[in-house]
């Protein structure tokens, strides 16, 4: 637990580290160095016997220390792969780093089974627990190499160059304000403020789901219900994450292929809601086979919805390179924190919980009896999943604001498109049906005003209009040649 509440504090570190200070390779190279070290501590700590109580005293440090680095760590993989990344493959990227995530976890726990398939329980307890701790010095260096040996971010480096640019200004004046840490710049901004906690509410189901599926259920089938031994349950649960491993990958690949980044995340969350209570429901089939298949169809809508969600991480915060590495470190950290780290407890109290409502009293040799006619109080733990992941779908639609929405036209974006539109059109209409009527009222006018000028004319008006006598000056009909004897009989006439 302390190792998890250090999760967000480590966040913040590796935030600043990571967008302020050494840059996103440096600030995940420095992770993993802080986690091998106090791994190999743990694994040469002497016993209680030896130093006391500052054994379980260092034992506590070391946690903390290696919750601090778990805080920079994923997602520090995660902007450095994907800011390297095009638009095309970014899901796909973003889920290696979830498939690596869960390999190591199922590395883990193949180290331990062995360990513990080689050696007694005596020599467990007494020494042999230290050997996965000092076989991180095996692993470290490899992933240290690849890391360094990789290149920085183009978006840290872009940002590099403008923040020597702002230096270079700010000491030619000595009253510009120095720049704030990453965090204070994150949730000083209302919008940003309103991206994160939608965030965290998206990845709350994620966070718990997680800890349910490789975690919970191995506990709650062997240890809670008895159904099965725990090696029975841990095949189980290496064999569902195997088939995780692979299916994260196929939705990664397959969020690149859909218009928008949230598609593929609208149809896996909705088959979580769904899957969650189902399988807890196939688990009292008592039957090895509904075990699996309630696993698996809970790790094929958890994989939709993981598939691109790396991605869409680092895209909500893409826009300001200065705070992608932290946006995306506190809003990971404080969503597994908050519903991952408290998912065990939750979960065992509420099975606990069903336990006393299915109570039907004692039998004769004393055993507890459950009412077997009454199924949901046995579905407690999923239905809290169910309700998580309602919150997500609320988040997902109605706080997240995507850069994909602008590329794609988000609905109501596709809405207010549309109402502006017809409000041209009816505008339009009105003009041309306001210019038609006009137009008809002046040639009706026209008509009416020629008309009516024809018939007022006298006569011998009209006479002229239509060729008769015409005496005006200039015309064919009263003109007389100069000198002739015609004119003064004219002139009478």
């Amino acid at each position: 637990s302390s190792s998890m509440c250090d999760r967000p504090l480590g966040a913040v570190v590796f935030g600043e580290l990571g967008d302020r200070l050494v840059g996103r390779k440096n600030a995940l190279a420095f992770s993993i160095v802080l986690i091998t070290v106090p791994s190999v501590l743990m694994g040469c700590l002497p016993p209680y016997d030896v130093w006391g109580v500052a054994s379980p005293i260092l034992l506590i440090f070391l946690r903390m220390c290696q919750g601090l680095s778990v805080g920079g760590q994923l997602a520090g993989s995660y902007v450095l792969s994907i800011e390297q990344s095009s638009s095309s493959n970014r899901g796909f990227r973003g889920s290696i780093c979830d498939a690596s995530s869960v390999g190591g976890f199922l590395l883990a726990s193949f180290v331990t089974t062995c360990v513990r398939s080689i050696y007694t329980e005596e020599q467990v307890d007494e020494w042999a627990w230290r050997v996965p701790f000092l076989l991180s010095l095996v692993l470290a260096p490899v992933l240290y190499y690849i890391v360094t040996k990789s290149k920085e971010s183009k978006f840290w480096s872009e940002s590099k160059d403008q923040k020597e640019t702002e230096d270079i200004v700010r000491e030619s004046d000595p009253g510009c304000e120095s720049k704030r840490p990453a965090v204070l710049d994150l949730v000083s901004s209302p919008f940003r403020r309103r991206q994160l906690a939608g965030m965290i509410g998206v990845l709350s189901p994620l966070s718990s789901s997680y800890y349910t599926l490789f975690l919970f259920s191995p506990v709650y089938l062997s240890d809670l219900r008895g159904y099965l031994s725990e090696t029975q349950a841990g095949v189980i649960n290496v064999f569902v994450l195997v088939c995780y491993i692979f299916l994260v990958l196929v939705g990664g690949k397959l969020s690149d292929s859909l218009p928008h980044r949230m598609d593929l995340m609208r149809i896996g969350l909705p088959g979580v809601i769904v899957a969650a209570p189902v399988m807890y429901g196939m688990y009292e089939s008592e039957s090895v086979v509904g075990y699996v298949l309630g696993q698996l169809q809970y790790a094929v809508c958890l994989a939709l919805m993981q598939g691109g969600m790396a991605a869409w991480k680092v895209e909500l915060w893409m826009a300001d390179p200065t705070l992608s590495y932290t946006g995306v470190a506190i809003g990971h950290n404080v969503a597994s924190c908050l519903f991952g780290g408290t998912l065990p407890l939750i979960s065992t109290y509420l099975s606990f919980r069903g336990d006393n409502i299915l109570d039907a009293g004692e039998d004769a040799y004393g055993e507890t009896q459950y009412d077997p006619s009454i199924l949901w109080p046995r579905l407690l733990p999923g239905l809290y999943m169910s309700g998580l992941g309602c919150i997500a779908l609320l988040c997902l639609s109605f706080v997240i604001r995507h850069p994909h929405d602008i590329r794609t036209g988000e609905k109501k974006m596709r809405d207010a498109t549309e109402k502006r539109m017809r409000k041209k059109t009816r505008k339009l209409t009105r003009s041309l049906k306001e210019g038609h009527a006009a137009l008809e009222g002046y040639l009706t006018s026209a008509s009416h005003s020629f008309l009516g000028s024809d018939l007022n004319q006298s006569p011998s008006k009209q006479m002229g209009s239509f060729g008769g006598p015409d005496h005006r000056q200039g015309s064919p009909s009263s003109y007389v040649p100069p000198g002739s004897s015609m004119g003064g009989d004219a002139a009478a006439c």
